[in-house]
């Protein structure tokens, strides 16, 4: 498995998940990470990247200000801090490394992408 994510799970409105995606080997090494979701029946979208420095983020404007991502020193982990949690979020998360090290809003613009986690939130 080259990317793991982990964290998901079920929680109720207004709480906070932190999900976490750990790239094996150098796979992230130079590169931009970033988390997608997708809800049933809806198409996959772009919620949060990072760049390969980590001082560059970029988020949906669904998530600005609620969600928060960042990655370890060493580059290989990338996290989602997820607050203030809305049913509107519940999807499977996915983390994904980007073919630059810029944060990449694209999909297409991923090159390894991990299983996705499940998030449910209940009203």
């Amino acid at each position: 498995v080259q990317l793991q994510a982990s964290g998901g799970g079920l929680v109720q409105a207004g709480e906070s998940l932190r999900l976490s995606c750990a790239a094996s080997g150098s796979i992230a090494k130079g590169y931009g990470m970033g988390w997608f979701r997708q809800a049933p029946g809806k198409e996959r979208e772009f919620i949060a990247g990072i760049n390969w420095s980590g001082d560059k983020r970029g988020y949906s404007r669904f998530v600005k200000d609620r969600f928060t991502i960042s990655r370890d020193n060493a580059g290989n982990t990338v996290y989602l801090q997820m607050n203030n949690l809305n049913p509107e979020d519940t999807a499977v998360y996915y983390c994904a490394v980007a073919n630059v090290g810029e944060v990449v809003t694209n999909p297409q613009g991923y090159n390894y992408w991990g299983q996705g986690t499940l998030v449910t939130v209940s009203s």
